[in-house]
């Protein structure tokens, strides 16, 4: 036991600095943003029956009850690297409105291009270890990144005052017990101490002329015009000559929450195994700034206009900033999975998977000094089925096999966000698994996830004067190549 105590904390150790390095990991590509990839050992089988099968300790994710099946101490580290594409094709898209106004006769703005492929390559780790602590009782501690995103289409894309580039990272400490009741049923739990940073630039309009009247109102008092007076004076000028220019947003914010996570394993037979479980929603009121950039007309542009418009623009500065704030909640997920052998050399398997995207209505970013800003998204809950097989087909190969559908919570053309251009996805894998030693497994894997195209026609729920229209189709696509090492000392 001492020889295992001492393992184990040095595991520990190692997963989590591995746990320090995966906050800078920007993960992508699973339906909506939430990351199926918290092994590679199920890669090969499209993740099929990853609640069930419990082969190495990275069942503390999916199944904690699933710890009950891993003697002694085990260990399971890992990763894979996602290249998603997403390239956009327009059909009639058009820059806000408040740019065909005459107060905006300065901001030098134009349509733009199609922009660059979105997507992007990530690698995504995990680690874990379990222990049997005793006949009955386990426990464990996962580590990896259960929810990511990042879209990122250059500055002169034509749908920037939508989105130019968008990144959610998380981080994911997942402390598990499980308890084995008896030889057929199973239960696990845990907590998860969840980390998010988020980071989120798109062009924007500035309506300087609410700022311009209240400047030219303060003027008028100060020369001793009535307040009334001097406040209708202001909002004229303002109206007038209140410059609308051309901008540059970058929203940077941050926050930690807790969730938590349940199981149960049910074991019918030596050859069966079915899985269920459910992961929490965590909700973040997450925290930070806004910088907005302001592109004012060149010197030599000022000075060739009247008198006047010179004085107003004077009042421009050259940048915005202020606190931030946006309520966030993650979804809740429950999945039930079957595991089943039929012969000494094939194992099969099958899950269906339902994710509460419902809770993300709506994205408001809330600032002090700035107008809030917000993402109509209008997600929708999801499902995943998956089905995959095992073969043995040595003592030290196994081949592997599945394919799955992973409905997006995006459903319309009105309500798909530049920031993740999501459809359908159908997932081909395939991976083998090579055992050096009875205790040591060496898995790979590969999935193609092919996106039907995707239509978009998103006005951000009609603002049309801020946000123009988003208008084409999206040709989208993905590769994941995974690698898991698991030991068993």
């Amino acid at each position: 036991m001492k020889r295992h105590t001492y393992k184990l904390q040095r595991t520990l150790l190692s997963a989590t600095l591995l746990g320090l390095g995966i906050s800078n990991v920007t993960a992508v590509h699973a339906a909506g943003f939430n990351l199926q990839e918290q092994n590679a050992s199920g890669l090969g089988v499209a993740y099929a029956g990853s609640g069930a099968v419990a082969e190495n300790a990275s069942t503390i994710y999916y199944n904690p009850a699933g710890m009950t099946n891993l003697p002694g101490l085990n260990i399971s580290v890992g990763g894979n690297y996602i290249i998603p594409s997403f390239k956009f094709s327009n059909d009639r898209s058009s820059l806000p409105a408040a740019f065909g106004t005459a107060n905006a006769q300065f901001s030098g703005t134009r349509l733009g291009d199609e922009g660059d492929n979105a997507g992007g390559g990530a690698f995504v780790p995990n680690a874990y270890v379990s222990w049997q602590v005793s006949d009955r009782l386990f426990a464990g501690l996962g580590i990896g990144a259960p929810f990511g995103l990042a879209t990122d289409y250059g500055d002169g894309f034509m749908g920037r005052y939508h989105s130019k580039k968008f990144e959610i990272e998380t981080i994911n400490f997942n402390p598990s017990l499980a308890y084995k009741l008896n030889d057929t049923w199973s239960i696990g739990a845990g907590i998860n101490i969840q980390r998010i940073k988020a980071e989120y630039e798109k062009s924007t309009v500035v309506d300087m002329r609410s700022q311009v009247a209240g400047a030219v109102t303060q003027k008028y008092i100060a020369a001793g015009v009535p307040a009334q007076q001097a406040a209708a004076m202001g909002k004229a000028t303002g109206d007038q000559y209140g410059p609308i220019l051309d901008g540059e947003a970058r929203v940077k914010m941050n926050d930690t929450a807790l969730g938590w996570n349940i199981g149960v394993m049910f074991h019918p037979s030596e050859d069966t195994r079915i899985g269920l479980s459910y992961r929490s929603r965590i909700k973040y009121k997450a925290t930070g700034d806004t910088d907005v950039d302001i592109h004012r007309p060149s010197a030599a542009m000022i000075g060739a206009m009247p008198a006047q418009l010179q004085e107003i623009y004077s009042l421009v500065p050259g940048s915005l900033t202020s606190s931030s704030s946006a309520s966030v909640t993650l979804p809740d997920t429950a999945l039930l999975s079957v595991y089943q052998r039929i012969s000494p050399r094939w194992e099969l398997l099958g899950d269906i998977q339902w994710t509460g995207w419902s809770s993300l209505p709506k994205l408001t970013i809330q600032s002090d000094t700035l107008p809030d800003a917000s993402l109509d998204l209008r997600f929708k809950d999801s499902w995943r089925i998956a089905v995959g097989a095992m073969y043995q087909v040595a003592p030290q190969w196994k081949l592997k096999a599945g394919v799955a559908w992973d409905q997006s919570p995006v459903r319309s053309a009105e309500h798909r966000p530049a920031s993740l251009p999501d459809n359908d996805r159908y997932w081909l894998s395939v991976g083998a698994q090579y055992k050096p030693t009875e205790n040591t497994a060496i898995d790979v894997g590969y999935s193609y996830m092919y996106l039907k195209k995707s239509h978009v026609d998103n006005t951000n729920d009609g603002n049309l004067a801020q946000y123009g229209r988003l208008s084409g189709s999206y040709k989208s696509h993905g590769h994941i190549f995974g690698l898991q090492v698991s030991h068993r000392f």
